[in-house]
């Protein structure tokens, strides 16, 4: 097979700016459909997005991206003359050029990357999760659940961008999911009956402003009690997104409470709170350029607890690589368009699998309607999922795909923290 066209359209990410569909379709007529999302809070060393930076939607249009698809990438893939998705990455990565994919685009490359994916799964009549990753893929993922949103997802006093509660001690994804809806619901009660009105962050979590982030710890404990759990059930995990507090100097200021930690004050806060909640998962506790200090972290925390690097690893394996020389964190967030290609994900995967990294694959603040990363995550068995609440079909749309292939694979599918 090779691919005979690829379209690309503009359209609008669940924050209402600019991103890009594309369709890839093959020799043989068939057709694969992708789209990406976008973050609000991002790493230095991301792959770039290309915006058109005009009038249009602030200058967040993408008409540059989708005129590179079709001038660029469409003619460079045609003349390959294959739709094998490691070539087709190879060929987008050579003719970008850059290391950051800026000058294609990496929403652009990502866009085609997952089309053609999609378009090779449905050729071989295949769902995407098990062309990717073969017979092997039977492992359902453990939901960690956005239910409460702080820092850049929203517009409260909440410092710590992401409180998620992950329910480890259920029997299977769905009753997962069913624990994770009722504890939401379970939260937005009492929020109400405390009287603390509130929307909802980014991500579909309550947005509340609270007097303190150790308030909102509490406040989701409760939840758990209330809906009838316990906290051996049901584990929180935290998203600092603390890069977004690193000041030059090297020290943190939280930038609502306007609270200043230095490196070892930063690490003491988060050994405090672990000792008081049930918290099993940290991601990005330090800045993306604290190398030192995750190294103290780790050795701090490593072993009791689940530190992730999102910022400091953004999906490349390079930095990957950085990490465990240096024995820093032992968990990897993947978002995909931090790297820009479908297959240079999996291959960061398969390395953090290979180090003993665990990996939890995830969704952007920004996303559409693509559940892409529902079967990539149980592709690559890896284990975790981070897609936001049980709101917004943004957000949804992940988990009912997650649904619907462990209804797929029946008897065969394996729900466990991996």
């Amino acid at each position: 097979m090779n691919i005979r066209k690829i379209q690309a359209f503009e359209i609008l990410d669940s924050r209402g700016n600019p991103s890009i569909m594309t369709e890839v379709i093959l020799s043989n007529g068939i057709k694969g459909t992708a789209s990406v999302p976008s973050g609000a809070s991002t790493g230095t060393n991301e792959a770039k997005e290309l915006r058109d930076g005009d009038e249009r939607y602030n200058g967040l249009g993408v008409h540059r991206a989708i005129c590179n698809i079709k001038k660029e990438i469409a003619p460079c893939l045609k003349a390959l003359n294959t739709s094998d998705l490691f070539k087709v990455d190879s060929a987008m990565i050579e003719l970008d050029g850059t290391n950051d994919k800026s000058r294609l685009g990496a929403n652009a490359m990502l866009s085609v990357s997952l089309a053609t994916a999609r378009a090779n799964a449905a050729s071989y009549g295949m769902p995407l999760f098990r062309y990717l990753g073969g017979v092997s893929a039977v492992t359902m993922p453990v939901p960690m659940m956005n239910i409460l949103n702080g820092g850049a997802h929203a517009s409260n006093n909440v410092d710590i961008q992401e409180f998620m509660i992950a329910p480890i001690g259920a029997e299977s994804f769905s009753e997962a999911i069913r624990m994770c809806s009722e504890i939401y619901k379970a939260l937005g009660k009492l929020l109400k009956k405390r009287g603390i009105s509130c929307g909802v962050g980014d991500e579909g979590g309550f947005a509340p402003s609270l007097q303190s982030d150790e308030e909102a710890l509490e406040l989701i404990c409760q939840a758990i009690e209330n809906a009838q759990y316990s906290t051996n059930e049901v584990k929180i995990a935290l998203d600092a997104a603390a890069s977004e507090w690193q000041e030059s100097s090297g020290n943190y200021t939280l930038k609502k409470s306007r609270k200043t930690f230095s490196t070892q004050e930063l690490i003491s806060y988060w050994e405090d709170l672990c000792k008081k909640y049930p918290i099993y998962s940290i991601e990005d506790a330090l800045g993306e350029n604290d190398w030192n200090g995750w190294r103290k972290l780790t050795s701090s925390l490593g072993t009791r607890i689940q530190l992730v690097g999102d910022d400091l690893f953004v999906t490349n394996r390079k930095y990957l690589e950085k990490g465990f020389e240096m024995n820093a964190a032992n968990a990897i967030l993947i978002k995909y368009n931090q790297i820009g290609t479908l297959s240079e994900t999996i291959d960061t995967i398969r390395t953090a699998r290979h180090k003993g990294y665990k990996t939890i694959i995830s969704h952007r603040s920004g996303e559409t309607e693509d559940v892409c990363i529902a079967d990539l995550c149980v592709a690559l068995n890896a284990g975790q999922i981070k897609s936001g609440a049980p709101c917004r079909s943004d957000r949804t749309a992940k988990y009912n795909r997650l649904l619907r292939i462990e209804a797929f694979l029946g008897e065969n599918s394996v729900y466990t923290l991996s």
